[in-house]
């Protein structure tokens, strides 16, 4: 009888994946700051999660490489972000301290998944060992 681990941390492994996706949108738009006419973006990471979580409910998974990917794309939930701050005059609408802000945040998030996924390994490493 085979254990099927991947469906236990299908989920999770999306929110590590839409967190590394976030962090490259703040980045570009830190990396952006000085271009003229840059729009910044975001990424709305409940709304991706939301998906990713009714994806996993559906089961649509290909089990057959002939079978079409029908699965949801993490660039659909990237669009521009309503500025803070009125426009500068050159069009520019990243504001580099929220920016900062939102990627530390990011940051913070990320690691507590990891630190949340090795607890779940070590927990299922020691059911499998008998904790030896």
């Amino acid at each position: 009888m085979a254990i099927e681990f991947g469906k236990g941390f299908e989920l999770h492994a999306q929110g590590m994946i839409l967190r590394a996706k976030r962090a490259e949108v703040i980045a570009s738009n830190i990396a952006n700051a000085d271009t003229p006419g840059y729009k910044a973006k975001g990424m709305d990471f409940q709304k991706a999660m939301q998906q990713a979580s009714q994806q996993q409910q559906m089961g649509m998974s290909r089990t057959n490489p002939k079978h079409f990917d029908v699965r949801i794309e993490i660039n659909n939930n990237i669009d521009f972000r309503v500025p803070d701050q009125p426009d500068t005059g050159d069009g520019n609408t990243v504001d580099v301290q929220v920016e900062r802000n939102l990627y530390l945040e990011n940051s913070l998030e990320y690691q507590a998944g990891v630190q949340f996924l090795n607890g779940k390994i070590k927990a299922l490493k020691n059911v499998i060992t008998g904790g030896r």
